[in-house]
């Protein structure tokens, strides 16, 4: 009885294989196919189990709820409405500079945060590497990742060498820019960016402060169609910096 059932399930399974490759056809889509030949995105190194007392950590970041002071700051900014803070968890220690590795750091040696679907920042805190007046991210953007929108009450600059396109709102105006390039953010500007490539972006991130800080607003800007029709028209090779 066992012999006749073995060849009956090896044929029920050899079909379902057929039926599988026929719905799946030659593969996933071109885009698809890119995706997955993509660098692993790098783990963030601070969980909720490691928060300090009272301290709220989520995907790698320390989360500030938002007093009523701040938010008549950013009621004199703009319209959106701010939900959280978002900060570096983890204690600050203060290298004493005098060694070659107080000074020199690799990537793999700063924290790591998540602030949005396909995007990861390695981040180096200036406060906690002997700074006093700069921090510096180094960003994972996945093609479509963004972070969400947020503001800094400093200034703060992006660079990118490669060129990539990357789709910017900045206040109330959207634009393409092609690395390589150097974008300008005023302070309290509510600003995301979101990738159009087929491959990670890798975005340098400048504050003129020691502290890692940002707040979160209310509102996502690419999901808007404004945005995807700007992005449609990138990817088709429309000419940059392409502006809507």
């Amino acid at each position: 009885m066992t012999k006749g059932i073995l060849p009956a399930l090896g044929s029920v399974l050899a079909t379902g294989v057929v039926i599988l490759a026929c719905a799946r056809g030659s593969g996933p889509p071109p885009r698809e196919r890119a995706k997955a030949g993509l660098p692993p995105p790098p783990d963030v190194n601070h969980t909720a189990a490691g928060a300090e007392s009272g301290q709220r950590v989520d995907h790698g970041e320390w989360i500030v709820s938002v007093d009523d002071a701040r938010k008549r700051l950013h009621a004199q900014h703009h319209p959106h409405s701010v939900i959280e803070t978002r900060r570096v968890p983890g204690p600050v220690g203060h290298p004493s500079m005098t060694r070659v590795e107080d000074f020199a750091l690799s990537k793999d040696q700063l924290d790591v945060i998540n602030p949005g679907p396909g995007e990861y920042v390695h981040v180096m805190e200036g406060q906690r590497h002997g700074y006093r007046n700069l921090t510096i991210g180094i960003t994972y953007t996945a093609p479509g990742g963004a972070p969400p929108m947020h503001t800094h009450e400093g200034e703060e600059a992006h660079v990118l060498l490669a060129g990539q396109k990357i789709l910017y709102a900045l206040g109330d105006k959207m634009f393409v820019m092609k690395g390589p390039y150097i974008v300008n953010i005023p302070p309290m500007t509510p600003h995301s960016f979101q990738n159009l490539d087929d491959k990670v972006a890798e975005l340098v991130v400048i504050f003129p402060t020691n502290v890692w800080e940002y707040d979160v607003l209310n509102f996502f800007p690419f999901s808007t169609p404004r945005a995807k029709a700007l992005a449609d028209e990138a990817r088709r090779g429309g000419k940059e910096p392409l502006l809507d």
